[in-house]
């Protein structure tokens, strides 16, 4: 095994007794290998993969294809019944909800008994006590046992212990699926830091997560390796099997076309949207409002974001609810704490998980006016734009506020999870985002 690989399995298997009467488990004890009262399962057959160091390795398959079984044999919380598998480095793993916790014990008490058995000693643990329930954020909570909580507060304090532990390998299995918008985002930040020095292995039925975060995947089905390689690739492939092939390729002459069904553009509505008439078509989005107690910001202090809203354009006031295709306005409102001069002011929106989907900012617009605020004064941005039509989930809308040039700036106040948008209803079939559409034609095909 080379110092650049951190994990290697060889013909790696795990075999399951399954007996159908409890009594047949007492005959085996007595009768050993005389005879067999039991039924094999094989949740792993003959698996055989390396990982290099640094790599980020995303496993996909059916349920009970023994993605779970691989990634606990590797974390070593189970044994296999054939092959070898060697580690070099530290891990630490998130897998299935209040793995390796005592439900008796407070969440304090279990932090450090994780961290004591993943190696910090108690003067380590001491140190990051603070940092580890900062990251939970479950409150009073962390002093109460731990079968008291919730699955969301589980992953919470889970992930924290395993952020805080100096680990070499990370392995997660679906966990995050269970957290709130912010905390998967603040989660995305670290396992996105992380990634530039460290090695991840994680389980996901999201092959978007999977094409977007790894460099190389594997598809297990029926606990055996179907393929290794390019995560899109093996996304593909997967999904194609999952979901069946569907649909043929026509090829043909050249043809003329006359127009059968036209719809245009009037004023700044969005053709794509679907009419009132077939409400179960909408893309339909919650606006939750902004928080004025964070903490998932930075900055040097010398502005403060105080708002942020996604507005109607016409009435001057925020949302609750809007859809995909309206014509919206996200205001930021900052007070200005120091005297200075060329304010930039800047949105994004992120996906789930981290990605900006798309922003902008006002340098350009104001790149030839030297702007100067004083301290005590209030700026006002606004962005008026057609909301793109957005998939189920949840989205983050950061706000930032920085002066100087796009090239060289300070950032001044900078909030990562200004506003969550909800997506409850999707009208969109493909893609990361829907945009608005000025015109939809449909024609008829005919010979020349």
């Amino acid at each position: 095994m080379s110092y650049d690989c951190v994990i290697e399995v060889s013909g790696l298997s795990k075999c399951y007794h399954i007996y159908r009467d409890p009594r047949d488990r007492v005959k085996q004890m007595v009768f050993r290998n005389k005879k067999r009262y039991y039924d094999e399962f094989w949740a792993l057959r003959d698996v055989s993969f390396s990982v290099e160091r640094g790599e980020t390795i995303g496993i996909v398959g059916r349920n009970g294809s023994g993605k779970s079984t691989l990634l606990q044999i590797i974390s070593g919380t189970l044994s296999q019944s054939a092959g070898d598998i060697n580690v070099n480095g530290r891990i630490a793993a998130l897998l299935e909800l209040g793995a390796g916790f005592n439900p008796e014990f407070t969440g304090i008490e279990n932090v450090r008994l994780a961290a004591s058995l993943y190696g910090l000693n108690s003067h380590q643990i001491a140190e990051r006590l603070d940092a580890i329930s900062r990251f939970a954020d479950i409150g009073d909570h962390i002093n109460q046992p731990v079968k008291t909580y919730s699955s969301g507060m589980y992953v919470r304090l889970a992930f924290s212990v395993i952020s805080h532990v100096d680990a070499d390998i990370l392995v997660v299995d679906e966990a995050l699926a269970v957290g709130d918008a912010y905390f998967t985002q603040k989660c995305m930040r670290f396992l996105r830091g992380f990634m530039e020095r460290g090695t991840v292995l994680f389980v996901s039925h999201d092959t978007a997560a999977v094409m977007n975060l790894c460099k190389r995947a594997i598809w297990l089905e029926n606990g055996r390796m179907r393929a290794i390689g390019d995560p899109r690739e093996i996304a593909e492939d997967y999904l194609a099997s999952f979901y069946g092939e569907s649909g043929s390729r026509v090829g043909g002459e050249s043809r003329k076309t006359t127009t059968l069904v036209s719809s245009k553009v009037e004023g700044k509505s969005d053709v794509s949207q679907p009419k009132r008439e077939f409400p179960e078509y909408s893309n339909r989005l919650r606006i939750f409002p902004f928080e004025e107690s964070r903490s998932r910001e930075f900055g040097n202090g010398a502005a403060e974001i105080v708002s942020v809203t996604l507005d109607d354009p016409e009435l001057g006031r925020p949302r609750d609810y809007i859809e995909g295709g309206e014509l919206v306005e996200i205001q930021i409102r900052i007070k200005i704490k120091e005297d200075l001069s060329r304010p930039i002011v800047g949105f994004s929106l992120k996906d789930r998980l981290g990605q900006v989907l798309f922003g902008e900012n006002t340098f350009l617009s104001y790149k030839s006016q030297l702007i100067s605020m004083t301290a005590g004064s209030t700026l006002k941005a606004s962005f008026r734009f057609l909301m793109p039509v957005l998939p189920q989930g949840d989205y983050i809308v950061a706000a930032a506020v920085a002066t100087g040039t796009q090239l060289e700036h300070r950032q001044e106040h900078w909030i990562h999870d200004a506003l969550v948008i909800r997506s409850i209803s999707d009208s969109l079939s493909t893609g990361l985002i829907g945009i608005p559409m000025d015109m939809i034609l449909l024609e008829t095909e005919k010979d020349l």
